[in-house]
């Protein structure tokens, strides 16, 4: 950047929110695939160690079934080696663990591998983009087994029970609805960026183009993803490109691709809209995301090297995981992993986003401690019952943290606690204390390790992100000046400069929530995406796309 970049002034400290982080959304459009998926992946093995006997061993069992929870939404193609790194990932967190456990019991060494796992889960799964639920479950799973008595000897064999468990989740999570409805995960993408570019038809304006571009290039993701052409969904994808860069209000487009993208998220057949003008029979979309996807090593690589942002918040997880679990130890609490797993779960992307998680996560825990007090006579009654509550809160689980994590929350509290049930009954008392006095402590010191461990290389990822939308965007200016440009070209620079607008965007959304920063090139960043946008919109152009109703309909 130069030094001439106009920089707005931020304030070092931000208000921050009360309500607004509390505030109830429209539950996720796939909700029920999670919330079914851990149901049955928990229920099989559980109810095999209840007819021989064996609800205490439910932990290790559990350790494999959570990881039904994640890849829901890619494409099977994908989703089948990503549930399956996440089955051998949380295998090895819980080995590490477990070994650690049988090795030592200093509660002091055992903080610091807890918050050392925490640390290096929250920075894997924030450089591969693993997705919800991210790495909480990692860190509830191995902190929890750090504190299990252990020996060497059992080792293997619990471990046996997370892989054998984890393979029931891969086939419930993969195999059973690939059977089901092959194309579900990309017809969902599909129908994601019909509507937001509906929604931009319906009412132009900066936030909806920049929705309706990222769904746009997030369902090419999900396109390539699958392995295999789906030229029909591709089309889709076309039009709501195309109508986004075509930049005019048009009523009629937007119920049109409303339409398109409830017949799309159906069961029936993918509708078939007319080729859109000037594809002709060929579409170069996949082809251009496939070349684009080449360089992810080495985006995965650049997560983890020196210098990366990511690092700053790996640091926050480390530094409040350690103080939450050594604070707790200290007044006496007999379960120090639950403040680590509290002060794990707050880390979001800058310092706005983790305080709303605290306020999501404390007011959650809270009423999810009373909400246990409720269950816990009933559960107590017989083990079937035990076992359909875990499972009712898992499903609850799922269908409400769409909503607002708080909510989530709610019935993520009483699940982890009745989990302590299967190895044998706690006194009430002492578990709702331990809980209540774990979640103010983690929630308290693990916000606190956030304000003080600063991430100012925020500012320079935007600065980075800039100047690749600068450079994609003077790739596609001269693909444009190109006499008779080959479509494959253009529509390759076009995906290239979109993927970078999209990164622009998220950098700069980050940086603009985290505390003592540098001043952003904000007044940079805005031009950068209106001239970013003027150029997609001449490539579709020259591509033969659309005929705009207005010239400057694309800024």
């Amino acid at each position: 950047m130069s030094d001439t970049t106009i920089r707005s002034p931020r304030p070092a400290v931000r208000r921050l929110p009360l309500t607004g982080p509390l505030r109830l959304n429209r539950p996720s459009d796939m909700w029920f695939k999670p919330a079914t998926s851990v149901v049955v992946a928990t229920a099989i093995p559980n109810l095999v160690l209840l007819a021989l006997g064996r609800l205490d061993l439910v932990m290790y069992t559990m350790a494999g079934s959570l990881c039904a929870l994640y890849g829901h939404n890619l494409p099977y193609a994908r989703r089948a080696g990503t549930v399956a790194g996440v089955v051998l990932g949380m295998t090895a967190g819980l080995g590490t663990a477990l070994v650690l456990a049988s090795l030592t019991g200093s509660t002091a060494v055992l903080i610091a591998a807890g918050a050392l796992l925490a640390a290096g889960q929250k920075l894997l799964c924030d450089a591969t983009r693993i997705g919800p639920p991210g790495p909480v479950i990692f860190t509830f799973v191995s902190s929890a087994a750090l504190f299990v008595p252990q020996t060497l000897a059992q080792v293997p064999g619990h471990l046996a029970l997370t892989l054998g468990a984890g393979a029931v989740a891969w086939l419930v999570a993969v195999v059973a609805p690939a059977l089901v409805r092959r194309d579900g995960p990309e017809r969902r993408a599909t129908a994601r960026a019909l509507n937001a570019a509906a929604a931009h038809a319906a009412e132009p304006g900066h936030a909806t183009r920049r929705a309706a571009v990222a769904a746009v290039h997030a369902a090419w993701q999900t396109l390539v993803a699958t392995g295999r052409p789906r030229r029909a969904l591709e089309r889709l994808v076309v039009h709501a490109e195309t109508s986004v860069l075509a930049g005019t209000p048009d009523p009629a487009e937007a119920g049109r691709l409303r339409e398109w993208a409830r017949l799309t998220r159906a069961r029936g057949p993918v509708p078939t809209p007319p080729p859109a003008p000037g594809t002709g029979a060929e579409l170069f979309g996949l082809d251009a995301e496939r070349a684009a996807r080449r360089g992810s090593f080495r985006t995965l690589l650049r997560g983890l090297a020196p210098g990366s942002p990511l690092l700053p918040v790996a640091a926050r997880t480390l530094v409040g995981c350690a103080l939450a679990g050594y604070v707790c130890s200290a007044v006496g609490v007999g379960r120090p992993y639950w403040a680590l797993v509290t002060a794990a779960s707050l880390y979001q992307a800058n310092v706005t986003l983790s305080w709303n998680r605290t306020l999501q996560r404390t007011l959650g825990n809270l009423i999810g401690v009373l909400v246990f007090a409720a269950v816990l006579p009933v559960a107590r009654t017989a083990p079937l019952a035990l076992i359909g509550f875990c499972l009712l809160f898992a499903f609850s689980a799922e269908a409400l943290i769409t909503r607002n994590y708080w909510l989530g929350s709610v019935a993520v509290t009483p699940m982890a606690l009745l989990v302590l049930e299967y190895a044998g009954s706690h006194p009430a008392g002492e578990l709702i204390g331990d809980r209540v006095l774990d979640t103010v402590i983690g929630a308290g010191v693990g916000f606190l390790a956030a304000v003080l461990v600063t991430n100012r290389r925020a500012t320079g990822r935007v600065e980075r992100a800039l100047a690749d939308a600068e450079r994609a965007r003077a790739h596609a200016v001269q693909a444009l000046a190109a006499p008779e440009p080959a479509p494959a070209a253009l529509d390759a620079a076009r995906r290239r400069l979109t993927g970078t607008l999209v990164e622009l965007r998220e950098a700069d959304d980050t940086a603009a929530g985290e505390w003592w920063q540098p001043g952003l090139p904000r007044e940079a960043v805005l031009a950068a995406e209106q001239a970013g946008h003027r150029t997609l919109a001449a490539t579709a152009k020259r591509q033969g796309l659309f005929v705009p109703a207005q010239e400057n309909g694309a800024v």
